[in-house]
């Protein structure tokens, strides 16, 4: 007789500082390690987690969703105390906000319908943003960015802001929305889209801030886009000020 397998999402945070990104590495700590290890320890038995996307080094994530599966029943995690006691042995920049059950073949990157990310710059010396923030003094035209921004929707192919010799079968993406925002000395940027190529919001977020010192037009920044070619577009952005803000999923995967 077979066992019946459960399946269940983890809903979790971290700051990227200190890891290698979200997937196992030899001999580099990251996120998927460090909580594999936390949640096998505590089910008594190997825990393989599969998560929403990859972050790289230094990235952080508000909110991020991985799934594991196993035989154990939901009344048998609940009765474990999954959340608290992995709190208790994860570092202090992971937490694990929700376990729960999902449909048995729920997917917590395929299933995903939208992320949104947000990347941050702190236009002066703010040792409360050191590594949460791109510390960059130079004065930027928010407004020509904001145009840039919009020029985003406009398209839908963005190999310009690929990196190069990946193996993904399309840089078609759709994004829902682009926008930056000034409070004070931070800057935001926020996008939302239905998928991200690996470096993207970074690339755009470093060509924007040529926009922004006037280097390069909005209108430059549109044949960027154009011409597909990575190597047209501006360096990337440090990885510190990148956030994975949200993941939305239909229902009922959750």
């Amino acid at each position: 007789m077979e066992e019946t397998l459960y399946r269940y999402f983890v809903k979790l945070s971290y700051i990227g500082t200190g890891f290698h990104g979200w997937q196992v590495q030899s001999g580099a700590p990251t996120i998927q390690q460090t909580l594999e290890e936390a949640l096998s320890l505590l089910l008594k038995e190997e825990v393989r987690l599969t998560g929403a996307g990859r972050t790289d080094t230094g990235v952080h994530a508000r909110v991020f969703y991985a799934h594991f599966t196993t035989t154990l029943s939901p009344k048998v995690i609940a009765n474990r105390q999954l959340v608290y006691k992995s709190n208790r042995l994860l570092p202090p920049g992971i937490a694990v906000h929700e376990i729960f059950p999902v449909a048995s073949n729920a997917h917590t990157r395929f299933h995903a319908t939208s992320r949104t990310y947000q990347y941050y710059i702190c236009t002066e010396k703010d040792p409360f943003w050191h590594q949460r923030a791109w510390q960059y003094e130079r004065p930027l035209d928010i407004h020509a960015m904001q145009e840039a921004a919009g020029i985003l929707k406009e398209h839908n192919d963005f190999s310009s802001f690929a990196r190069s010799n990946t193996q993904v079968k399309t840089n078609i993406c759709k994004i829902h929305k682009a926008t930056w925002e000034s409070n004070g000395h931070i800057l935001c940027f926020t996008i939302k889209a239905d998928r991200f190529l690996r470096n993207m919001v970074r690339a755009i977020v470093g060509t924007m801030v040529d926009v922004g010192l006037k280097k390069i037009t909005p209108a430059d920044f549109d044949l960027i886009i154009c011409q597909k070619d990575r190597q047209c577009a501006g360096y990337s952005a440090p990885a510190w000020g990148l956030y994975l803000t949200d993941i939305q999923y239909p229902y009922p995967v959750i």
